[in-house]
């Protein structure tokens, strides 16, 4: 009747003592079952531990932990068609009376520093000085320049200007729209904030 175990080839005396363990190829880890790529001693890699490229004793794929990712910033590139004329004279209106206040806001503070230096008086004395009217019959400059009269003059201009560029901004867009029917309008690229 033949053993159920194997028999070792190496016994000296043909006794079957001794369960037959055949060689391995990699020794199992302390505490757990074989894993593949894990190698005994180190033998051809580094480290003792790993086996090919970003494998782990674990036979998984360790995160690179030195790349950084990069946010890719989305861009459009839009085109400006057509601009609506009423808007463009609305827009361009408001701002050309915020201009316009501004210029007599500026001309009335000019206006206050040059008095209060004493500009105009010594301009005037030099004009009368000029024209040798010694009875003080000449040219009054600072009548002339009065704030009244100067802040009268600035805001005629600025009403002016106001109606200029209010009309000039809305044939603009009834130009553009001409030319943009032709050539296809202006190319904008858009792109996200990061």
């Amino acid at each position: 009747m033949t053993s159920a175990r194997p028999v070792d080839p190496y016994s000296q005396d043909g006794q079957t003592g001794q369960t037959y363990h055949p060689p391995q190829a990699y020794p199992a880890p302390p505490g757990g079952a074989p894993s593949v790529g894990h190698q005994a001693g180190g033998g051809g890699t580094s480290g003792g531990g790993t086996l090919g490229g970003g494998t782990s004793g674990g036979g998984l794929r360790r995160p690179r932990t030195g790349a950084r990712t990069v946010p890719r910033t989305r861009k459009a590139r839009l085109r400006v068609a057509k601009a609506d004329p009423w808007s463009v004279m609305k827009v361009s209106f408001l701002l050309s009376i915020a201009v316009g206040i501004c210029t007599i806001i500026a001309v009335w503070v000019l206006w206050m520093v040059m008095d209060a230096m004493g500009v105009f008086s010594s301009i005037g004395d030099v004009i009368i000085e000029a024209t040798g009217a010694e009875d003080g019959s000449g040219f009054d400059l600072e009548a002339f320049l009065s704030l009244p009269r100067v802040l009268m003059f600035t805001t005629l201009i600025a009403v002016i200007d106001v109606v200029l560029a209010t009309a000039l901004a809305t044939l603009g867009a009834f130009i553009y729209n001409l030319s943009a029917g032709f050539v296809g309008g202006v190319e904008v690229t858009l792109a996200e904030d990061e």
